[in-house]
């Protein structure tokens, strides 16, 4: 029998402004593996409530089976996710992209990496989180007719990414039922504006472009309330000089900056100002999207 394991990479999706378009994989990883068996479904290294068929990984690995026409017959999967779960860091996303691509490997590559994201894409809904896990870096991405289009956009490579991972979770579902059905012609025009200097300022390393741009009237605003000390920790952070938003849907926090010591500054202080326990994780960005790390 055949097996591979992939790895995918976190992904912060967002990035301020750049609501569902804007996303930059993450040095944090999940690995997967799949091994071919004559039936059944076996899911280990995961809690026991995500080993039946509706996991993630699974689910994707069976829709790319079915768009290749191939029976599935039996899969071992076992998951090693250093990906927090429902923490804003793209542990959803990592599932369906390592399913994707551990069925395609094991069937002789027959679709293409867009090819791919275009099945987890209809999936997943948006492809925010799902572009810069296959490809790497700092993407953005939109819908056209149906399918996912992405680009990357180049980085400066003296930005540290310090992600602030609370002893809590927020469920995306969650998170999206308090944001606006609608907005106005101002707030639009903001977040266009906003957004384009983000990819800009990432670009130059112009640590002060992209604290005045990360500012955003889509989400944030109306996600701040679901996360505990939100604007104190922003407040903290700003004093700093970094640049702050939330990753994903939250509930974790993420600084950027140029300021190797901003890990260490922030350890001083942060307890000081919040009961919750926060993790601090230092990141870099990860240029390699999910690949193969082991193929029998």
């Amino acid at each position: 029998m055949k097996r591979v394991t992939i790895r995918v990479p976190a992904t912060t999706a967002n990035l301020g402004p750049g609501f569902d378009a804007f996303g930059c994989a993450l040095s944090l990883y999940t690995d997967v593996t799949f091994e071919e068996t004559e039936f059944g479904l076996e899911i280990t290294g995961c809690p026991e409530e995500f080993t039946g068929p509706d996991n993630l990984a699974y689910v994707s690995y069976c829709a790319v089976m079915a768009t290749m026409c191939e029976e599935v017959k039996g899969v071992k999967i076992h998951i090693d996710a250093r990906i927090p779960v429902c923490r804003g860091l793209g542990s959803s996303a990592a599932l369906l992209v390592a399913g994707a691509m551990g069925a395609n490997i094991l069937h002789g590559n027959k679709l293409s990496t867009q090819g791919l994201l275009n099945i987890t894409n209809a999936m997943e809904g948006h492809p925010d989180n799902l572009a810069p896990a296959f490809y790497g870096g700092l993407t953005a991405s939109m819908v056209d007719n149906g399918l996912p289009v992405c680009v990357n956009f180049p980085l400066h490579p003296d930005w540290e990414f310090l992600a602030l991972i609370p002893d809590f979770d927020l469920p995306t579902t969650k998170a999206r039922a308090v944001l606006p059905a609608q907005l106005s012609r101002a707030d639009a025009i903001y977040n266009i504006a906003h957004g384009a200097l983000v990819l800009k300022a990432l670009e130059l390393g112009d640590g002060k472009l992209l604290r005045n741009a990360m500012q955003d009237r889509l989400h944030q605003g109306y996600r701040k309330h679901l996360i505990r000390d939100y604007e104190t920790i922003e407040a903290l952070v700003r004093t700093t000089g970094a640049a702050f938003c939330l990753s994903g849907a939250g509930p974790t926090l993420l600084c950027i900056t140029r300021d190797k010591d901003l890990e260490e500054r922030l350890m001083k202080k942060l307890p000081q100002i919040t009961e919750a326990s926060w993790e601090m994780l230092p990141l870099h960005v990860e240029f390699q999207g999910a690949h193969v790390i082991g193929c029998e």
